[in-house]
This record gives structure tokens, C-alpha cells and sequence, in this order.
């Protein structure tokens, strides 16, 4: 019997393969066990992996909303300078269409 596990995120990959030899049925009985605590040994390394990443992801994730809300500050403080700047301009354009 081959049971084989491959777990893929992103460049990492890492495989394990489990084999069983078929040709005696007590060798199956004994390696059952040794299977078994492989396979829970296989799932506790993915789920501590995948574990890792999603808080990698979530770290991720709130370092883009601050820098969104970076962003946003930065734009309303654009936004409040420029907004008197072009009137200020209007308003010289105009003097200056007067005085013509």
C-alpha cells in the first residue's frame, strides 16, 4: 500500500511518503501502527505550517490597512492644501484678466 501526502503553499513544498509492504499480512499488522503515528505526525507538521503562514497572512493583512490608512491621511492632507492653493489661483487669474 502507498499512501503519499504532498502539502504545496507558494515555493515550499514538502512531501511524505508512507509505504507499506503488502507481501506479509503481519508485517501490514505491525507497520499499521507505525502508519497510523506517521500519518498524525504528517497532519500535526501541515496544520502547524499552515498555522504559521495564516498568521504570516494576517500580519500581512494589517500591515496593508495601516497602509491604507496611510494613504488616505496622506490624500486628505493633500487635498486640504490643494484645495486653497487652486483657489488662490482662480483668484489671481481673474485679478489678472481684470487688470488686462
Amino acid at each position: 500500500m502507498n499512501l503519499g501526502f504532498a502539502w504545496q503553499f507558494g515555493s515550499f513544498e514538502w512531501k511524505q511518503q508512507l509505504v507499506a509492504d503488502l507481501d506479509s499480512t503481519p508485517r501490514i499488522s505491525q507497520k499499521q501502527p507505525q502508519i497510523s503515528e506517521r500519518e498524525e505526525s504528517v497532519k500535526e507538521k501541515i496544520i502547524l505550517v499552515q498555522e504559521k503562514n495564516i498568521r504570516r497572512l494576517n500580519e500581512l493583512v494589517q500591515h496593508l490597512q495601516e497602509q491604507l490608512q496611510q494613504c488616505r491621511r496622506n490624500t486628505e492632507t493633500t487635498n486640504r492644501t490643494l484645495i486653497p492653493l487652486t483657489e488662490r489661483i482662480v483668484e489671481l487669474e481673474r485679478q489678472q484678466i481684470l487688470e488686462d
